[in-house]
């Protein structure tokens, strides 16, 4: 597991990362929970902190970063999640927490899951809400390319047979603590009324987005250790509902090929 801890991926539970590292538990086996039986590819896989609570399915991990993969207890490839190199129908079902966000052309993700599906496979996509955690004009994570609210998701999921969406709620103590931290976001934003951040060259702002993830979680908010994946539940609802979720599940359905 890498030692370096990046807004990429959650590598950690310890003291103020332990909200975002329980959320991805909890993503895992609520989410995780709806797949079916029969082989997982666990995509953008990161760390695969949490991958065995997709047992007792035979799980694959892949990640486009080798360092990450090392040393899991299972198969793993590195490949891009926009060329997979599988044959077509290798998995019965396809896994992603938090990655489609990570590529700028997330329909090559989509159509790529859908072909290394079985017919009758099942694939689940979970990323954060972009009404949640965003701003209206501007992506705040340096390593996100898209970010996505209910609509967006299901007209990027559009090429599977069937569609529906659920979504991530946290605890009123998660809130809480997700409050605090966009408050302390507006308190920083605010000192570049002019938006000149966005002109930085992206490898820079995510270098200064690592400094400053480190440098504000270094300290836990009081109560952020105590988070669980008991704080999160996964509930279904319209898109007015799902506007308050902290993440999008959308789980798509490839049909059975009829003879």
């Amino acid at each position: 597991m890498p030692e370096t801890v990046t807004g990429e991926r959650v590598v950690t539970s310890a003291g103020g990362f332990n909200p975002t590292y329980q959320r991805h538990v909890a993503a895992y086996r609520l989410a995780g929970a709806l797949l079916g039986p029969g082989r997982v590819l666990d995509l953008g896989c990161g760390t695969g902190h949490s991958y065995r609570e997709l047992a007792p399915r035979e799980t694959v991990g892949t990640d486009i970063a080798a360092e990450v993969l090392a040393g899991q207890e299972r198969d793993t490839v590195v490949a891009d999640m926009r060329a997979l190199p599988f044959p077509d129908g290798s998995f019965s079902s396809v896994f992603s927490v938090h990655s489609i966000e990570h590529v700028p052309d997330p329909e090559r993700v989509i159509a790529e899951v859908r072909r290394v599906l079985v017919p009758g496979g099942r694939a689940i996509f979970v990323t954060p809400n972009r009404l949640t955690f965003g701003r209206p004009d501007e992506i705040i994570d340096p390593y996100h390319y898209i970010e996505f609210d209910a609509a967006a998701l299901r007209a990027l999921c559009a090429p599977f047979d069937r569609v529906s969406l659920s979504g991530l709620f946290g605890s009123q103590r998660y809130l809480c603590l997700v409050d605090t931290e966009h408050a302390e976001l507006d308190r920083l934003l605010a000192l570049d009324p002019l938006g000149l951040r966005r002109r930085i060259p992206r490898g820079l702002r995510q270098r200064l987005y690592d400094w400053r993830l480190s440098r504000s979680r270094a300290l836990a908010l009081p109560g952020a250790e105590a988070i669980t994946p008991e704080d999160f539940t996964l509930r279904a609802g319209d898109d007015r509902t799902l506007a308050s979720a902290l993440d999008l599940v959308a789980v798509c359905d490839r049909s059975p090929e009829v003879l």
